[in-house]
């Protein structure tokens, strides 16, 4: 229902709470929220309305907004922050969110200096300094290890210190070098995985757009932590530790308290 709640986001007037019915309406459709502390989703409430007081959302493509669609993209986009705070997203503020997969114009330039132009489909894109952009048909596919506000969310954490390569600003004694090195290993290994199976026509446990750089199988396996924990720290314990000692959660072990009906 679009009412005094969208309005309000619209307009950017004082912080309003999400109505409950809508909040456990959002934590009700994405089983990662369910493994979550009552603590910590009172925590996730407070931090998702103070984000939609601060962020801009813009609907294109026709599609039209709704408060589902704003808390669910907050609610999603801040559990990577739980811990680190909303200043973990400051200098920008708008999220731009299509009805489905959106065209991108890009250019590149040859060895030879000549510039290439072409468009791109995309699912989702972080601008440094500005805009987050979203298909809400891809938005809608989280819960299985596919989470595209995620991903986008993570490019926008990696990007603090500047260009999305993988290597976000890291925590007081958390050496540079050793981080580099476990992305760095865990991204081959998974190169190698990705065209093992592709010879084989077989399928891998993760994205295989990981691939593309560092920066992307950093989003991607940020994506896997929240949402598939137990498969990341299995395959790639070393990373697994190093993600969770970043995002400062072990939704790892939220699952598995979840798995076994112990009250947190």
């Amino acid at each position: 229902m679009i009412g005094k709640w969208l309005g309000w986001l619209t307009n950017r007037q004082e912080r309003m709470p999400v109505p409950d019915a809508l909040w456990q309406e959002i934590l009700a459709q994405l089983p990662f929220f369910a493994w979550l502390t009552g603590e910590e989703r009172l925590r996730l409430r407070r931090l998702s309305e103070d984000f939609l007081a601060e962020k801009e959302f813009t609907a294109a493509g026709g599609l039209e907004l709704s408060d589902a669609i704003c808390v669910s993209i907050a609610a999603q986009g801040c559990l990577p922050i739980l811990n680190l705070g909303l200043d973990h997203y400051h200098g920008w503020v708008g999220i731009i969110v299509y009805p489905d997969e959106f065209i991108i114009p890009r250019s590149i330039e040859d060895e030879f200096g000549i510039v290439h132009e072409y468009q791109e489909l995309a699912s989702g894109e972080a601008w440094d300094g500005g805009p987050l952009l979203i298909s809400w048909r891809d938005a809608q596919m989280a819960g299985a290890g596919y989470n595209v506000v995620i991903h986008e969310f993570a490019h926008k954490l990696d990007m603090l210190n500047g260009e999305a390569n993988g290597i976000p600003p890291l925590p007081p004694g958390m050496a540079r070098a050793d981080w580099q090195r476990v992305l760095l290993a865990s991204y081959d290994d998974f190169c190698a995985l990705v065209d093992e199976a592709e010879a084989h026509g077989e399928e891998t446990l993760f994205d295989p757009y990981a691939t593309e750089n560092p920066g992307e199988f950093f989003a991607v396996m940020s994506e896997a932590f929240f949402e598939t924990p137990d498969l990341l720290l299995e395959e790639y314990p070393a990373f697994y530790a190093h993600l969770a000692r970043f995002y400062r959660q072990d939704p790892a072990a939220r699952l598995l308290t979840a798995g076994t009906g112990q009250a947190g």
